[in-house]
């Protein structure tokens, strides 16, 4: 009996290789984290904007700021996917943090910090109760922001786990 792999067992690592090589293009992961963390970060901005009419002075200038950068970001975000689907390489990051963090030769840290306060900005639509004031055309983009991004986590993460198991047995 020998190890070498057979040509059916070659053939599905490639196959394999090539959704593990998807899993991390700038397209699938734009489509399914970047731009869905824009779609909370804009929906934010705009809700702090809104709340701002009411409360006045520094919500409006807080979701402007917020508004403004979320907007950078799928700019960003767009042109990476869009670029990749051209076979291009992108001279920019996904995120303006990101863009920071490069000049710091660290564009993955500040990455992670972004993903931090998306995650935090989605907290605080949930915790204020921001969440319900979305109108119907907002709350469906956060619905289909959420589904990807959470859709898109649990099929890498199950991709993951099955090589593994293939690989350990």
């Amino acid at each position: 009996m020998t190890d070498e792999p057979t040509c059916e067992s070659a053939a599905e690592k490639i196959r394999m290789d090539r959704i593990q090589k998807f899993f991390v293009r700038p397209f699938f992961l734009s489509c399914t984290i970047g731009i869905p963390f824009c779609i909370f970060k804009i929906l934010f901005g705009l809700t702090a904007l809104r709340a701002g009419d009411v409360d006045g002075g520094f919500l409006q200038v807080f979701g402007l700021v917020i508004t403004v950068w979320a907007m950078t970001d799928l700019l960003m975000n767009i042109s990476r996917s869009t670029l990749d689907l051209l076979h291009r390489p992108a001279p920019f990051e996904y995120c303006t943090i990101a863009q920071l963090g490069r000049i710091v030769n660290s564009p993955m840290i500040f990455l992670a910090f972004d993903t931090l306060l998306t995650f935090a900005i989605i907290c605080a639509m949930l915790w204020t109760g921001w969440i319900a004031t979305l109108n119907p055309v907002e709350a469906m983009l956060w619905y289909v922001a959420t589904t990807l991004n959470l859709i898109s986590l649990s099929l890498v993460s199950l991709y993951n786990e099955i090589r593994r198991n293939r690989i350990s047995s």
